[in-house]
């Protein structure tokens, strides 16, 4: 019990020590460059606590929770040794942690309220409703395409920078044919999805299938579906904008 009190510590303390740049910074261009006191500063130092708290309660799961599951599933699809199984696990993990992400949410409800001001869908509930879940959706899409692609790449030994580069040369060509209002939303959807909830478990993946499969190097073949689950999004989008 005592240890792990210890331990729960031990988190805390370290959550504190990676806000403190943060809180360093804006503190000083408050007091310091505009000289103005801290506005609301006990709801402030109490949203400041939550924060702690809840990044540190967030890191203990990933640890205890998220990332044992992924490598256990890795291990298990490994063991299975059905391509087609474990591709199919790929795509609907990759589609699930994206539907499901925060970041994802607010960005598809921001550019709905946006393109309803700027003209491009109508105003009411149902077309802004629509819109977020179309975009949600397409992103969602492209994730799981990408983490098919990256797990393929790991069991084929595909050299990841061959493949990344094929993909931002047609993130550039797409973005010479996409609508001027789709790109910067394309471009920031590829950044959104690669957030609380799709990178443990999509990272443990990786990492637990290159440990379990012959002749993989977890440390150079483990690593890059994350920049798959960013590279995709951006052409995904891209083309529905182009569609809508």
């Amino acid at each position: 019990m005592n240890k792990q009190l210890g331990t729960f510590w031990d988190s805390v303390w370290s959550s504190i020590r990676d806000l403190l740049p943060i809180i360093l910074v804006i503190a000083f261009f408050q007091l310091v460059v505009l000289q103005q006191p801290i506005p609301n500063l006990g709801r402030i130092l109490v949203g400041t606590l939550l924060v702690v708290l809840g990044l540190t309660f967030f890191i203990r799961g990933l640890e205890q929770g998220l990332f044992p599951m992924g490598e256990a599933l890795a291990y298990g699809f490994a063991r299975k040794g059905s391509l087609r199984w474990l591709l199919l696990f790929a795509f609907a993990l990759g589609f699930g942690t994206t539907v499901a992400e925060p970041a994802l949410i607010a960005v598809a409800e921001q550019a709905a309220e946006v393109a309803a001001k700027g003209g491009v869908i109508a105003s009411d509930e149902a077309s802004l409703q629509e819109y977020a879940l179309g975009l949600r959706l397409t992103v969602a899409l492209a994730v799981g395409v990408a983490i098919t692609m990256g797990v393929l790449r790991i069991i084929r030994g595909w050299p990841i920078q061959v493949l990344i580069i094929g993909g931002y040369l047609g993130v550039v060509i797409m973005t010479a044919f996409a609508p001027p209002e789709i790109i910067g939303i394309a471009y920031d959807s590829g950044g959104v999805t690669t957030s609380t909830v799709t990178v443990p478990l999509v990272t443990a993946l990786g990492v637990g299938l290159a440990s379990n499969i012959e002749g993989r190097n977890p440390m150079t073949d483990g690593f890059g579906l994350i920049a798959f689950a960013s590279l995709t999004p951006m052409i995904f989008v891209m083309v529905y904008g182009m569609l809508i």
